[in-house]
């Protein structure tokens, strides 16, 4: 017999053997029909897997993270059997599970070209598939069957993936005719997956390489039920109508200029306002934690990031050094800003006396992102991150970690960022050496924020091989008001750069100790938390940060010296305010506006002009009646004073 410890700590006996879909039959039917994968040990796995041993299990329905996985990982596969069936030459990259749904890489063979307007014959093969209740069964293989295997089918791509793994390491995963390389976990078979969506088609290089073949990506989504599919597609449109690149055009905050290049932003004159005030905003609250504001380059000599690490880790992917004149100089575009950080830091003698250091800087970096990636703001080449590096003594890293979370807590309540959640991001017990740094500081950065998150009672996810290179670190996952999932703000704790950097400060004992390196971005980078922040918003700014708060609107061309004089006012009590004169209707200039998110329109005309008043609507709510301009400029300071944190 075997003993079972379920999450509410009761304890079962089993025979030798059971799996975990047998265990839910023993608990209810009713559980059994729900579950989808189990969790054994804390590894999520197959419920027909075999427990031979004393085990903790957890049960995984729908609602749970891992459930979903598994449930959209066998949904990718039952994808692949059906562009198996329909095109018979295709080749497989890889189909992984993502945040919402699934994908799959393929080469569809010679001269075929896979369209959106092929997607509803692939839906109706799966469903027909996953109809026939296949078994979904693991195999596990030797490696060279599976190159064998997999050879014969001319599978380049998977025979790649198999000659880097280890033999005796390798599990296939077998439906009806279909046999992937995976390592799961799966359904039990294929008539779980119920409602049906593939949403659409992509190019993507094999392994994320710009020099291999383009592949092409099928994206989709399904459901256990059809309620939950026409839901889905609900907030789908709901997202087309926020996509940040829309409304970004109809708002005027930002453009993209070919001449200029892909991935490089042009934030225009309400953009810039936009992002000046949060910058602004940032800056008020690090003020009040002891920050200091420092400018370095946009480039820096090609050996700085030699000794960071960071061309080791990120060459590839970053633009190609800049040679000088000088022979043998090279630069390079400013990857990151941590390096030239740590030289502030070594430009004068350090004491225990002047620690915390805190530095921070709104400092634009690149990368040179594939052109199949960038997207909008979110995915781009050049970007502004609000950095800082606290350097500290060991023992004042939990004080400033804290610290740091608190500043995080006041940009989200000021944001309306109200549901987020922790995650823990440590190594990868199985890859330690895409890590630099000893053991030592990484257990010891790895415990201070473990133990961080429990003494502010922050329920944090762990999730493993999620660190940086050099350290691991604390991200917030915030929920937007769609429910989608966007990662803002982090917190790295680095015992590794001051090492690299050997940065030093003088101790209370007159010898020379290391300083520990804090890394925190509350925003990320401006770009991607603007795009965030115009999608969770649809563009309904906060008024204390919304570019425009008001617009005047003459009913005619005669009313614009009024509309002038409204406007004068209006900026002598901080209202940001224009006057919108274009020859139009005034329908179509208060259509327009409120297509802009203004926050409030002010109709003026002969009436307006006899008492000395405005006529307001506001966004979204039509008329709100007359009144005098120094009133309304009193409305405006008390509502933003209802909005203010700082």
């Amino acid at each position: 017999m075997i003993k079972i410890t379920f999450p509410d700590g009761s304890v079962r006996e089993y025979p030798k053997g059971t799996n975990a879909m047998q265990i839910a039959e023993s608990i209810s039917l009713r559980l059994a029909q729900d579950v989808l994968a189990a969790g054994i040990n804390g590894a999520t796995s197959d419920l027909l897997l075999p427990i031979n041993e004393d085990a903790v299990l957890k049960l995984y329905k729908w609602d749970d993270v891992e459930g979903k996985h598994t449930y959209w990982h066998s949904s990718a596969h039952l994808l692949a059997e059906a562009m198996q069936t329909i095109y018979p030459n295709i080749k497989f990259g890889i189909g992984p599970a993502v945040e919402n749904g699934f994908y799959y890489d393929v080469d569809p063979g010679e001269g075929i070209i896979i369209k959106d307007a092929d997607l509803p014959a692939i839906e109706k093969k799966m469903q027909e598939l996953a109809a026939k209740k296949s078994p979904i069964y693991r195999t596990s293989i030797a490696k060279n069957n599976a190159l064998a295997m997999f050879g014969t089918r001319n599978e380049t791509y998977k025979t790649e993936l198999i000659s880097e793994l280890a033999d005796g390491t390798i599990t296939t995963y077998t439906q009806g005719e279909f046999t992937d390389l995976c390592r799961g976990p799966h359904l039990p078979d294929t008539s779980y997956i119920k409602a049906i969506k593939l949403t659409a088609v992509a190019g993507a290089y094999w392994r994320g390489d710009i020099t291999r073949p383009q592949l092409t990506r099928i994206y989709g989504i399904t459901f256990p039920k059809k309620k939950l599919l026409d839901e889905y597609l609900v907030l789908l449109e709901e997202a087309k109508k926020r996509d940040h690149r829309k409304l970004g055009k109809e708002m005027e905050i930002f453009t993209f200029s070919q001449n200029v290049g892909q991935g490089l932003p042009l934030w225009l004159p309400k953009g810039t306002q936009l992002r000046l005030k949060l910058e602004e905003f940032l800056k008020k609250i690090q003020s009040q934690y002891g920050y200091q504001q420092v400018i370095t380059p946009h480039i820096g000599n090609k050996m700085l990031y030699v000794t960071s690490g960071h061309y080791a880790k990120y060459g590839k992917d970053s633009f190609q050094p800049i040679h000088t004149p000088e022979e043998g100089e090279e630069f390079m575009l400013k990857p990151m800003n941590c390096p030239h950080h740590c030289e502030i830091y070594k430009a004068f003698p350090r004491s225990y006396k002047d620690l915390p250091l805190r530095l921070a800087e709104f400092g634009t970096v690149y990368r040179y992102e594939q052109s199949g990636e960038l997207h909008g703001l979110t995915r781009v080449r050049g970007f502004t991150q609000d950095d800082a590096h606290i350097f500290c003594e060991p023992e004042q890293v939990k004080g400033e970690f804290i610290k740091v979370m608190d500043i995080i807590h006041i940009i989200f309540k000021a944001l309306n960022f109200k549901d987020f959640e922790a995650q823990v991001s440590l190594r990868s017990l199985e890859n330690k050496e895409k890590y630099i740094g000893s053991e030592e500081n990484w257990q010891a950065a790895e415990k201070a924020i473990i133990e961080v998150c429990e003494e502010k009672g922050v329920k944090a996810k762990i999730e493993l091989g999620e660190a940086a290179f050099y350290g691991p670190k604390l991200d917030f996952m915030v929920k937007d008001a769609l429910g989608r999932r966007w990662q803002l703000g982090t917190i790295q704790v680095d015992y590794n750069l001051p090492e690299r950097f050997e940065l030093e400060y003088t101790g209370a004992d007159g010898k020379k100790h290391r300083p520990v390196m804090i890394h925190r971005a509350p925003f990320g980078s401006m770009e991607r938390f603007v795009a965030v922040l115009i999608e969770h918003t649809a563009g309904k700014f906060p008024l204390w940060l919304t570019p425009d708060q008001a617009v005047i609107i003459p009913v005619s061309e005669k009313f614009s010296k009024y509309a002038e004089t409204v406007a004068r006012e209006l900026k002598k009590q901080d209202v940001r305010v224009f006057i919108d004169n274009r020859n139009e209707t005034i329908g179509r200039k208060i259509r327009d506006n409120e297509l802009k998110k203004i926050p409030y329109l002010l109709i003026v005309g002969e009436k307006e002009i006899e008492k000395n008043e405005i006529s307001l609507r506001k966004q979204g709510e039509g008329d709100a009646g007359s009144m005098k301009i120094t009133t309304f400029a009193e409305l405006i300071k008390k509502e933003v004073e209802t909005q203010s944190i700082v």
